[in-house]
C-alpha cells in the first residue's frame, strides 16, 4: 500500500523548512507511544507540516487525529467507493482543484451535482471531503494551505433538513484540531435563501481564525480576490477542467485507490493502553494546547 504514497524525498526536495531529523524525532516518538498505531514517514511529515514544525503542537494532533477516528470511527468506516459510498459519489462532487492560489493553497471544491435531495447523507459527505483530502496529502504532499469552496447553485432546503448539527460539530472539530491541513479560509459560492441555517451549523464550532477568514460571495468578482479565475472550472469561466469531467476524475480515483482506505481504516488508538489520561475525555472539552490554525 505504501508505495501509493508519495516518495518522501520528494516532500524534503520541495519544502526547505521541512527537517529529516525532527521528522525522525516525531516518528520515534509516535511510534513509542504504545497507544497508537504505528505512522510511516509521510504521516509524520504531514503532521509536522501542519503544526508548522512544532513539535509539541504536533504530537498532540498526532493524538487527536487517531482518538478522533477511533471515538468517531462513523466517519472513517463503510468507506468502499464502489459500494458504500457509490450513491453520494454520484450525486455529489468534491475535488481538489489542480491549480493552487498565488498563496500556494489548494482549494477543496465541493458542490452538490443535482438538487434532489433524496440521495443526500451528511455523513457520507463528510467521509467523502475527509477521502479526497487525505489521498490528496498521502499522494501530492501538503500544500502551504487549503481553502475549501462550497458552491450552493443546486443546494437546496431539503439538503439541509438532513443535516446533524451534532456531525457537523464533530467534523468541525477533526478539521480544526486533529487533521494534518492548514485551513486557511472557507468560501461559499452561490448563496440560497437559506444562508443563516447553513452558517448556524458550522459558524458555533469555528475558532475565531476560521471565523475571520469565512466569507460569503455573491458574485464572481467576490470570489476571484481569494481564488484566482483560472483556477476554477472552465464552467465558472476559469481554466481548469468542466465540473463534470472533475466529477468522473475524482470517482475513479478513490475507487483505484481504495486500498488507501482499507488501509487507513485500520490505524486507530487502543485505549487499553494508553500511558497517560487522554486530553479528549470530555472530547470537546479537552485541556492543554490546540491546534493553531495560522491565517496568512
Amino acid at each position: 500500500m505504501t508505495s501509493t504514497l508519495i516518495n518522501v524525498k520528494v516532500l524534503y526536495d520541495k519544502d526547505k523548512c521541512l527537517k529529516k531529523e525532527d521528522v525522525d524525532y516525531l516518528l520515534e516518538w509516535a511510534n513509542k507511544q504504545q497507544h497508537l498505531p504505528k505512522i510511516n514517514e509521510v504521516q509524520a511529515i504531514l503532521f509536522l507540516h501542519s503544526c508548522y514544525y512544532r513539535q509539541e503542537l504536533a504530537k498532540t494532533t498526532i493524538d487527536n487525529f487517531f482518538t478522533f477516528k477511533t471515538l468517531c470511527s462513523d466517519i472513517f468506516t463503510n468507506r468502499n467507493p464502489s459500494t458504500s459510498m457509490q450513491k453520494i459519489l454520484e450525486h455529489s462532487l468534491v475535488t481538489i482543484l489542480s491549480k493552487k492560489t498565488p498563496e500556494g493553497y489548494s482549494v477543496i471544491f465541493i458542490k452538490c451535482v443535482e438538487s434532489n435531495s433524496d440521495n443526500f447523507n451528511l455523513l457520507d459527505e463528510l467521509k467523502y471531503i475527509n477521502m479526497v483530502c487525505m489521498l490528496h496529502l498521502y499522494q501530492e504532499g501538503p500544500p502551504n494551505g487549503y481553502l475549501i469552496l462550497v458552491d450552493l447553485n443546486e443546494m437546496t432546503f431539503g439538503h439541509v433538513l438532513k443535516m446533524r448539527p451534532l456531525l457537523a460539530k464533530h467534523f468541525v472539530y477533526y478539521l480544526q484540531e486533529a487533521m494534518p491541513v492548514r485551513l486557511k479560509g472557507i468560501h461559499f459560492f452561490n448563496p440560497v435563501p437559506f444562508m443563516d441555517k447553513i452558517l448556524a451549523l458550522v459558524k458555533p464550532f469555528l475558532k475565531n481564525e476560521i471565523l475571520d477568514a469565512l466569507y460569503v460571495h455573491e458574485t464572481i468578482d467576490a470570489l476571484t480576490k481569494f481564488v484566482p479565475l483560472e483556477c476554477l472550472p472552465v464552467d465558472y469561466g476559469g481554466s481548469e477542467e468542466t465540473a463534470a469531467h472533475l466529477h468522473e476524475k475524482i470517482r475513479n480515483k478513490l475507487i483505484e485507490n481504495n486500498a488507501v482506505f482499507d488501509w487507513e481504516e485500520i490505524l486507530r488508538v487502543d485505549e487499553s493502553k494508553r500511558m497517560k489520561e487522554s486530553k479528549m475525555n470530555d472530547f470537546f472539552g479537552i485541556d492543554g494546547t490546540f491546534k493553531k490554525l495560522e491565517i496568512d
